[in-house]
């Protein structure tokens, strides 16, 4: 059960909760727990809690960038996709307690660039742009929560960009792996496993590859006894061979 879920179970329909309910739910997210009893008051006054089911489109690219949302429960997928092809590039997977949508803050077009699309079943609270801004106007610790989470996501497009530019599929691949053990991760005894679904074609469109090169080097690592499939996730056995240098690795297939 999650840390959420263990502070604010709601036992009702989200569109029953009171502002009460809302405000216990502000003040348990990442962005809440500084906050002053005032302002998670007037944000759950003025915030709206809502379901997406898994597939579902929060938001799509061209879409008005009005307000900004918290995962209350689920994971979120943010990606680009293609107009004509379908084709789909994924930016990342956010976690319970993240805060996205904060474009809203800085777009001069006032329009979504990319797709915010619910990994599975998520309850999210959709904040409008307008109060957030007051709000960071008006408490400092929340204006410097908002610039190093969009400061942090900038420097994860950049590293992105160099991996695109100068690293191979493996070594992609591994940055992945690790990435993923330190924010889903749950250490076992034979590892660490990471507990979100993850397949191929999603790997495929995070790394920059195809699904069957990605097969391919999975089933590598599995022989080489660096990872296991558990039941759509992915165990890291080996954790300390994915930190090895890029020239010890094996060469992609």
């Amino acid at each position: 059960m999650s840390d959420i879920d263990k502070k604010q179970k709601p036992a009702k329909r989200v569109q029953d909760l009171t502002a009460a309910d809302r405000a216990t739910i502000v003040r348990v997210l990442d962005l809440g727990a500084s906050l002053s009893d005032r302002l998670v008051s007037e944000f759950a006054d003025n915030s709206m809690l809502m379901d997406i089911r898994r597939r579902r489109f929060v938001y799509r690219a061209g879409d008005d960038a009005d307000s900004l949302y918290a995962i209350v429960k689920g994971r979120i997928k943010l990606c680009r996709i293609e107009p004509h092809t379908d084709r789909e590039a994924v930016i990342d997977i956010l976690p319970e307690g993240s805060l996205f949508g904060e474009s809203a803050l800085y777009s001069r077009a006032g329009r979504r660039e990319n797709c915010a699309i619910a990994y599975e079943g998520c309850t999210l609270l959709k904040i409008p742009a307008i109060q957030f801004k007051l709000a960071m106007a008006e408490d400092p610790r929340l204006h410097d929560y908002t610039l190093r989470l969009i400061g942090q996501r900038l420097e994860n497009a950049e590293q992105r960009l160099a991996d695109f530019a100068l690293n191979a599929i493996p070594a992609r691949l591994d940055r992945l792996l690790i990435d993923f053990s330190d924010r889903y991760g749950v250490p076992e005894s034979a590892g660490v496993l990471i507990d979100i679904p993850l397949p191929h074609r999603e790997i495929a469109s995070i790394v920059g590859s195809t699904r069957e090169s990605v097969t391919v080097r999975l089933n590598a690592m599995r022989r080489e006894g660096t990872i296991e499939f558990v039941n759509r996730r992915i165990l890291v056995k080996r954790p300390e061979w994915l930190l090895r240098p890029v020239s010890d690795a094996p060469l992609a297939n």
